[in-house]
């Protein structure tokens, strides 16, 4: 499941099985990079749009036909679910899924890096701006996040049971889908890395969920 590991192939679905390609939005423009944006709207890199197009052309050829498409109210997901259509998937129409978006930092939001050690109640997590269980004023904990993206993969799979689900949502959210179908806590979920651009696949079962692939980068 390393970041260099071929892809896998993708078998039909048997009756019953719900399969998810989550993937993260690309990478956000570097003066929003400088400080805690969260679920704040920001635009992507420009320079990076046009650098990875052989990374959304190996997306749009990887990604399944036929599937439903979400992607969270924040632009940064819709373009860059529109660029991977445009390097070669078809068009497809994608439903706004707002329990997919990223955690919201709250009163953090806007903070320079630097400025927000001084405001934390406890340490933060070794590999995320926050402790899995800080809350921050006016926003919300990983853990609260692990609770609405869960809700959000079961009510999607049910929605759309059987089918291939391509939703494009953000790091945080992401590690939280994982948490879910891994029955982990938030602050192991953390851990996991979850890079621009990455594809990570779940299924749901009958019975369990199964991870099939975490952090796999297109065309790597």
């Amino acid at each position: 499941m390393g970041q260099r590991a071929a892809f896998l192939d993708s078998p039909a679905l048997a009756p019953g099985i719900t399969r998810f390609w989550l993937i993260r939005h690309a990478l956000v423009e570097q003066n929003a990079r400088l400080r805690l944006y969260g679920s704040l709207d920001v635009p992507l890199c420009p320079e990076s749009l046009v650098a990875q197009v052989p990374m959304y052309r190996a997306l749009a050829a990887r990604l399944p036909r036929d599937a439903a498409w979400v992607a969270t109210p924040l632009s940064r997901t819709q373009r860059t679910a529109r660029a991977i259509q445009e390097a070669g998937y078809p068009e497809t129409a994608w439903t706004v899924e707002p329990d997919l978006t990223e955690q919201s930092m709250g009163d953090y939001h806007g903070l320079a890096h630097h400025e927000l050690p001084e405001r934390l109640s406890v340490p933060a997590h070794p590999f995320w701006p926050i402790s899995a269980e800080e809350v921050p004023p006016g926003g919300e904990s990983m853990e609260q996040v692990c609770i609405r993206v869960g809700a959000a993969l079961e009510r999607l799979a049910e929605q759309h049971d059987g089918r291939d689900i391509v939703a494009v949502s953000h790091g945080g959210a992401i590690r939280a889908a994982c948490a879910h179908a891994l029955g982990i806590g938030a602050g192991p979920a953390l851990r996991l890395s979850v890079q621009n651009l990455s594809l990570t696949i779940l299924e749901r079962h009958p019975a369990a969920w199964r991870v099939v692939a975490i952090n796999e980068l297109p065309g790597l």
